[in-house]
This record gives structure tokens, sequence and C-alpha cells, in this order.
């Protein structure tokens, strides 16, 4: 309990000074917000009354105090661009950037997990495989989505080259996640069909980290192998599977969940050029948006949403490391 704690004191610290930093660059950016706001070509009575409805004329210590009492309320200020406020936007279309992130987190634990095992046992397939693997993460993400875009869609007519599904009643569920949501309502049709909007993009963007993810999985495997507490298990009688399975392989996850944690980091900073290529209504693509018609809080508030994701998938890999090795409850 002491190492949790000390772990979310950690995770808060590092997330007051995310939100003193996004406030920073929006000072610092040079945008006016009210002209933003109001448009280029407003009076200077509406910039006026912009920036008094804005707090924009108050002391700086105040806004930032403004600011951070409004996200602690659930509010990332209202969008410049469709001038509602940023949390609903981002209600929206969050739940489609998270289905589309834990589906290439899992593919990539999958297929990094399977790749390190195949290796790590001599299996006929695990030069096919780690083959497949590393010609695959030595191309940007962009291209290998374009290509596989090209060839499984419009050469071959296999998977849909983008968007989230075909069905235009596809069930609107409480989660957002279109897979759950179809499941909850009873459509394996729409499932079906979800299932394979997700290939492309999912499959293009987990095939870096799992390379990244099995890498670091394999090293800790072939150390371990090597032990001594694995030589006393083999003596013992133990087959070399179950050597593995049995004392390799949770000695060697301690490695492999930081990996993860920074994988999925990389994967969310990622996601506007996954969600660009295919077409996805996620929040890279609220972003990209955002972006082009400078709008400071939508960018912030994406800014914020990701940074705090992170953070938490960082915390709990943290304790997931711990489970796995009580002496960092230590450290």
């Amino acid at each position: 309990m002491t190492f949790v704690l000390r772990r979310a004191a950690a995770m808060l610290g590092v997330l007051l000074a995310l939100t003193i930093t996004l406030f920073a660059l929006q000072e610092m950016s040079g945008t006016d917000p009210a002209k933003a706001y109001v448009g280029a070509n407003a009076s200077q009575s509406a910039l006026d009354a912009a920036r008094a409805r804005l707090g924009l004329d108050d002391p700086l210590v105040p806004r930032y105090l403004h600011y951070l009492s409004g996200l602690l309320h659930g509010d990332l200020q209202n969008s410049l661009r469709t001038h509602t406020p940023v949390a609903s936007d981002l209600a929206a279309v969050l739940p489609a950037s998270l289905e589309i992130a834990g589906c290439v987190l899992f593919l990539a634990v999958l297929l990094g997990a399977a790749f390190a095992y195949l290796c790590a046992i001599g299996a006929r397939g695990a030069g096919i495989l780690r083959a497949v693997l590393f010609s695959g993460a030595a191309a940007p993400t962009f291209l290998l989505g374009m290509v596989a875009v090209l060839v499984f869609y419009g050469r071959l007519g296999w998977l849909p080259a983008g968007g989230r599904s075909s069905y235009r009643d596809a069930p609107e569920g409480p989660t957002g996640l279109l897979l759950v949501d179809s499941l909850l309502a009873g459509r394996p049709d729409v499932f079906g069909d979800a299932v394979t909007h997700l290939a492309l993009p999912a499959l293009c963007a987990a095939i870096s980290p799992a390379v990244a993810i099995g890498r670091v999985l394999i090293d800790g495997l072939t150390a371990n192998l090597e032990a001594d507490h694995a030589r006393t298990a083999r003596a013992a009688g133990l087959t070399e599977r179950a050597v593995l399975l049995r004392h390799a392989v949770r000695n060697s996850l301690g490695p492999a969940l930081s990996m993860v944690g920074i994988q999925a980091g990389a994967l969310l900073a990622g996601l506007v050029v996954v969600e660009k290529i295919f077409d996805w209504p996620g929040v890279g693509s609220y972003l990209d948006a955002s972006v082009a018609a400078a709008d400071l809080p939508g960018i912030t508030g994406v800014a914020l949403i990701l940074g705090v994701l992170y953070v938490v998938l960082n915390a709990v890999v943290d304790v997931l490391q711990a489970m796995a090795d009580r002496r960092l409850t230590l450290t």
C-alpha cells in the first residue's frame, strides 16, 4: 500500500506539472483566443467582449487557478472552433480512440509474447514470424498503412479502407465502444463489421510495438533460462517448456511491462497518424482539425487527456511490475 501511495503521489505531481505546462504554452503561443473565437474581421467591441467572457484580462495567477479549478470540475474550456465545451467534444470522440488503442495494445502484447515464446523454445515458425515483424517494424506506420490499404482494400478487396462501421444503424450504447455496444445490443453483424474495420489500422499500428516488447521479453527469457534456478529446475526433472513457463516468464515480466508502458505512450502520441490514414473518427482527427483552426483549448484539451492516460497507464504498469517482482516495493 505504501508503494501504491508513493506512485499515486508522483502521478499527481506529474499531472500538476502538465497543467502548468499546458497553461504556459497557451500564454506563449502568440495566438489571440478572442480573435479566434469571434473571427478575424470582428469589431473591437466584439473582441473586448470576447476577452472579458474568456477571462483574458485577469492577472496570470488568477487565470491559472481558474483554469485548474475548471479542470478539477471537468471543464476543459470551450472550443474556439466548434463553440462547444471541449469536454463534450472529446466525450464524443474519445471512445473510438480508446477502442482502437486498446486493440492495438492487445495485438502488440499478443504478437510480442508469441514472438518471444517461439524464439525462446526454438520453434520452427519463429524465423518466419521474426522476418514478418521486423520487416513491418522497419517501415513507418503511415507507409505501412497506405500499403495495407492498397493491397487489402484496393487489390484484394478483403477489408475496408477506413471508417468505423458500414452500418448506419450501428447501436450507440452506454460505453461508446462499438465492439462492446454491438454485443450488448445483440448485433453480431455489426460486431463482425467493426472487427473488419479495426483489422487494418490495429495490425499496422501494432507491429512496431510488438517487436519492441518481444525483443525485451526475449532478452529476459534468455537470461533467466541460463540462471542457476533454471538449471536446478531442469535437474529436478522439469521439461524445458515447464522451466520456461514456471520459472523464466515471471522473472522476465518487469522489463517487458516497462516496455509496454513506453509503447502505450508512443501509441497515444501516434493516434493522429493512424486515424488520419484510416479516416477513424477519434481524438487524433479532432486534434488535426483543432490544429488547422488554431483552436488552443481543443489542442490543450487533447494533450491533457492523452497526458492523463499516459501517466495513469505508467502508474498501472508500475503496480503490475511490483506484483510480478515484490522486490520493487522496497525501492
